[in-house]
């Protein structure tokens, strides 16, 4: 009887489902955060968490289909998990979760339900928007990544295309049925409005956040990588995590050829993506000694691979204004590192270096200029520490998972 009257009063905590492609156990960025976010919201919400199998830093596990975790009830929709390395299989898989979790959608969903769903991979948010409108629900998108504009920044489209003609159409239809969208940058915020005016939708800002609590700033002299790889009395600039296609690593390479005799540097890489082998090259055509190549490492260790280094590298190819802001800059700033960034100038991640004095951007492309910073760093070393305190502060202040928590809740209840 009890439970009737809840329900009869509407004091039931509002359902909100939670739509990713990834999510616990994975260990991804996408994953992590929507995995944060679901939890983090529990308290707030009944969340519902519908997802797929794990096919990125865990790929072969095969998670439970059902299962209650921290107060959040995970669905995982069955779909094929091929290497997705392989543009054809990455499609594959595309196609084959989206129609399950259309179905499962149309199955799940209730009138009055509210749907959170984010931008990755592409096609998602228009499979959830789809079963949202169809079962009376109100959804909400996260964008991470904005499409058209992230296939256009990295070359496998023309910004006049038909593909992108296509995508802005669709767009368009799936921002005019949202209650509301989410992005994770000014930047970003600035590019949606344009591309939803006269619909009307608001626009929140929630940036992503850093692990402030697992991720602390820790003595040089007791870095365990340091030590292994012999190289405490260089300047260490450190690139931690997804070298994809988003990734300017031409401007970076270039820069470590310059540098190659010079004894006072050396550049680390920890992660994977289709733009590692840029580096493997590099290195092997030029017997680069001064850059050390390392494979993905867990999120558990990145209290040591994080401070390994003395300047946190951040590295975004032209035409990503408003496309993306890379997560791995706010670990680096829990760690208390300054950072390095490739990227334009009014960019997310400029304001989040500028507005706070915590490191220095360089335009991707400008190899001059970059050596240049790189050396004004090394002379000006000595300074580090005070930009890292600062760094950590900021980190504390500003982007902690509890201030990003309260962001969300206040803007998904109803």
């Amino acid at each position: 009887m009890e439970t009737s009257d809840k329900k009869l009063h509407g004091s039931d905590p509002p359902r909100l489902w939670v739509i990713s492609e990834v999510y616990y156990p994975e260990e991804t960025s996408t994953g992590y955060y929507l995995t944060s976010i679901a939890e983090g919201l529990s308290k707030h919400f009944q969340v519902k968490v519908l997802c797929g199998q794990p096919n990125y830093s865990v790929r072969g596990l095969r998670a439970k289909r059902h299962e209650i975790r921290n107060g959040v009830e995970i669905l995982r929709a069955a779909g094929t998990t091929l290497n997705r390395n392989f543009v054809v299989f990455r499609l594959v898989n595309m196609i084959t979760l989206g129609m399950s979790v259309l179905w499962q959608g149309l199955r799940q969903f209730r009138r009055g339900d509210k749907v959170l769903v984010v931008t990755t991979p592409p096609n998602m948010p228009f499979i959830a928007a789809t079963a949202s409108l169809m079962r009376g629900c109100a959804y909400v998108l996260l964008i991470h990544d904005s499409y058209p504009e992230v296939l256009v920044a990295v070359g496998k489209t023309k910004a006049n295309s038909v593909l992108v003609k296509a995508i802005h159409f669709l767009n368009r239809w799936l921002f005019k049925h949202a209650s509301k969208i989410i992005v994770v940058g000014r930047d970003m915020q600035k590019l949606v409005q344009k591309k939803t005016q006269g619909l009307g939708v608001p626009i929140a800002v929630i940036q992503n956040w850093a692990e402030v609590d697992e991720v602390l700033p820790t003595k040089r002299d007791e870095n365990e990588l340091i030590r292994k790889l012999g190289i405490s009395d260089k300047l260490v600039v450190l690139h931690a995590g997804n070298i994809g296609q988003p990734t300017e690593t031409k401007t970076i390479v270039d820069a470590m050829k310059i540098l190659a005799d010079d004894d006072r540097f050396h550049f680390i890489f920890i992660g994977s993506g289709v733009k590692k082998i840029d580096l493997d090259i590099a290195i092997e055509s030029f017997g680069l000694r001064n850059v050390t190549l390392l494979d993905p490492m867990p999120r558990s260790k990145q209290i040591e691979f994080l401070n390994a280094g003395d300047v946190g590298l951040v590295s975004l190819v032209s035409g990503m204004y408003g496309a993306a802001m890379p997560s791995k800059t706010y670990n680096l700033l829990a760690a208390g590192k300054a950072v390095l960034a490739l990227t334009e100038p009014e960019t997310e991640l400029a304001m989040v270096i500028d507005e706070d004095k915590l490191g220095w951007h360089v335009e991707p492309g400008d190899v001059e200029k970059l050596v240049s910073r790189l050396e004004e760093i090394y002379e000006a070393r000595d300074k580090l520490g005070e930009i890292g305190s600062r760094a950590r502060r900021v980190a504390e202040q500003k982007y902690s998972l509890d201030r990003a928590i309260e962001r969300y809740t206040l803007e998904l209840r109803p």
